[in-house]
């Protein structure tokens, strides 16, 4: 591999650079085209924000320890730094932090300053340069000539964008048609828009399935046989770590099948939601007997002995869903009436469930982007917080303060209590706005963190709170992100910490 890595960290800041979608994809099917057929499945994993090995053990206290000058001329190829990160990897034992240093050292040393920023960045998850999976997609196939289509279904069925990139550069349309679903390998999951409401749900997919949307943890299961293997949605496999679940895919009545669905704790009536915090710890233990507590519900079947269903219509799939899975099945309602949706989707919250998820009844089975036949819809919940810290951006948003440090008041009148960051629902002219504001009222530097006056009031969106021993006042907030500044509001007139606790469920 001799392409210098130069070249695609350059790539990676012109797409960074660009909030065009068509800039992007013409910088990345550029880079593409110009690569050797044995860099494709590494530039890809790169520039879609993580090495195709994965993670290596790597965090950002180790990164932070080591500083070393920038070289002054590029010098490493891509072929160089996919060694460096194959070597990280292998540290393992007696040893391997020292090891891991000097490799560190060793790639750095020989990197210009914007190389190590993205070599840095990559490693630590912190790569936001716009070059997702469904940009990604688009650029493979400009730069193979070949439908986009093609290059989605492929990525799905294989589950490896990079790899499906190597095989539309090398063989065409021809070969992704070959790509099949096979049990045992994982299928990139559908994914859902949103939508404000029920009604506007309906009225976008028509005749729809409204389904109870479970606060779990998304699982793809694959059974051949006595062979049973379970993912993430990120395609991880987590088999070993739910027995229970395995043990009650092995008595349902089908040999081989594939089934989307979610796994969560469950109170003892099993049809409320345990806290979704407990089920996510018990999820990312290693252990089984961790996993224990865990059940499944199943909301689609993309393969049944020998026979893809990826095609057929929704309310096809779901017949036969039922068949396999019996009750635990997610229930769910086939309507094209608002009243009667809208009814199923209250059930549902106050069973303590999330929302619903409104599907067109004849939608077929697809990735690679947010489809419009699929809807979720949910509750949003906003709370008014004071901005106390922020970090500033990289990528796209260098130069910028971008990421908000977030504190809810004392209602004891003490310092504001943090609750969480958010850098998401930021616009540019936002972003520039919130820069010299806040900058305005800095009182400390820390890093890459600045510290500010607790002056400004901004009001967040999010999907509830959770437990955290992470902040002080023993909160989180999930999937927090910014609406808007309320400047007609003082610090005195943000929630209080005994506010944002009250949203645990």
């Amino acid at each position: 591999m001799t392409t210098l890595f130069a070249s695609l960290v350059a790539t990676s800041d012109a797409v960074a650079s660009t909030s065009k979608r068509t800039e992007k994809i013409a910088a990345l099917a550029a880079l593409l085209q110009s690569l050797d057929v044995s860099e494709i499945e590494t530039a890809v994993a790169m520039l879609a924000g993580a090495p195709r090995q994965g993670r290596i053990g790597v965090g950002w206290r180790t990164l932070h320890d080591v500083s070393v000058p920038a070289a002054p001329a590029p010098s490493l190829t891509i072929g160089d730094i996919d060694a460096s990160i194959d070597a990280l990897a292998a540290c393992s034992g007696a040893g391997s932090n020292a090891e891991r240093t000097r490799l560190l050292t060793d790639v750095l040393a020989r990197a210009t300053e914007a190389e190590q920023s993205f070599y840095r960045r990559m490693l630590t998850g912190e790569l936001r340069q716009g070059a997702l999976e469904g940009v990604m997609n688009d650029a493979v196939a400009r730069a193979a000539s070949v439908p986009v289509a093609a290059v989605r279904r492929a990525a799905m069925l294989g589950g490896d964008l990079a790899r499906t990139a190597c095989i539309a550069l090398a063989s065409g349309e021809a070969g992704l048609a070959e790509v099949r679903l096979e049990v045992g390998r994982p299928v990139l999951p559908m994914l859902a828009a949103t939508s404000a409401d029920v009604a506007s749900a309906v009225a976008d997919v028509g005749l729809a399935s409204v389904e109870w949307k479970l606060d779990g943890a998304r699982i793809q299961v694959h059974r051949n046989g006595d062979d049973v293997r379970l993912f993430t949605r990120n395609l991880n496999e987590v088999t070993s770590r739910l027995p229970s679940i395995v043990a009650g895919v092995r008595a349902m009545p089908a040999r081989s099948f594939v089934l989307d669905g979610e796994a969560m704790g469950w109170l003892e009536d099993e049809t409320r939601p345990g806290v979704f915090q407990d089920t996510m710890s018990s999820f990312g233990r290693q252990t089984g007997d961790a996993g224990a507590s865990l059940g499944a519900r199943f909301f689609d079947v993309l393969h049944v002995d020998g026979e893809d269903l990826l095609d057929r219509p929704l309310v096809e799939r779901q017949a036969v869903l039922d068949r396999i899975v019996g009750p635990l099945a997610i229930p769910r309602v086939v309507t094209t009436d608002v009243a009667t949706a809208t009814a199923f989707a209250d059930d549902a919250l106050a069973v303590g469930h999330e929302g619903v998820m409104v599907k067109a009844a004849d939608s077929v089975y697809e990735a690679g982007r947010r489809g419009s036949s699929w809807r979720k819809v949910k509750p949003v919940r906003t709370l008014d917080l004071v901005v106390i810290g922020v970090e500033w951006g990289s990528g796209r948003r260098r130069g910028w303060l971008s990421n908000l440090h977030l504190g809810a008041r004392d209602p004891a009148g003490g310092p504001f209590v943090m609750v969480g960051k958010t850098f998401k629902g930021l616009t540019d002219a936002l972003l520039q706005w919130q820069t010299e504001q806040l900058l305005a009222r800095k009182i400390g530097e820390e890093g890459h963190v600045v510290w500010v006056r607790p002056e400004l009031v901004v009001e967040i969106a999010l999907d509830g709170v959770q437990r955290s021993t992470r902040y002080s006042g023993g909160v989180a907030l999930r999937f927090a992100r910014v609406k808007r500044y309320r400047e007609d509001k003082s610090p005195a007139d943000a929630d209080t910490i005994d506010a944002v606790r009250a949203l645990l469920r």
